[in-house]
């Protein structure tokens, strides 16, 4: 009894999982190419929910200040895409640089989601 019990906590479990919202991002990794010296760098990707409930985007947090994420407030519907930006402003320093962007959303199998930008600074 108690494995039909379980068994079938497993598939009703299961099923939720496939009626949900889910997050998937058009570009995870996106290279910025030369940036001049004190100068900025904007990249547009998709972020598109690929489940069937709607997925809401709680925060989006850049691994630091030069890094700054604009992302979908409202919800989006099953199916549908929405545009986040990343602006890169270059600080002192010139040279390669690798940043990241942490999404958290309701998605079900990932709520933490991580983009990534890339580039090189000039010198001066």
């Amino acid at each position: 009894m108690k494995k039909l019990l379980l068994t079938g906590l497993f598939f009703v479990g299961g099923l939720a999982l496939l009626n949900a919202q889910e997050i998937e991002i058009s570009e995870s990794n996106v290279d910025l190419g030369s940036i001049e010296y004190g100068g900025k760098a904007v990249t547009t990707v998709q972020i598109k929910n690929t489940g069937d409930k709607p997925l809401i985007i709680s925060d989006a947090r850049a691994s630091c200040g030069c890094t700054v994420p604009k992302w979908p407030k409202d919800p989006i519907a099953p199916g549908q895409s929405a545009p986040m930006t990343v602006e890169y402003t270059t600080t002192n320093k010139a040279g390669a640089f690798n940043k990241t962007v942490t999404l958290t959303s309701n998605a079900v199998k990932e709520g933490r989601k991580i983009f990534r930008i890339k580039g090189v600074v000039k010198e001066k």
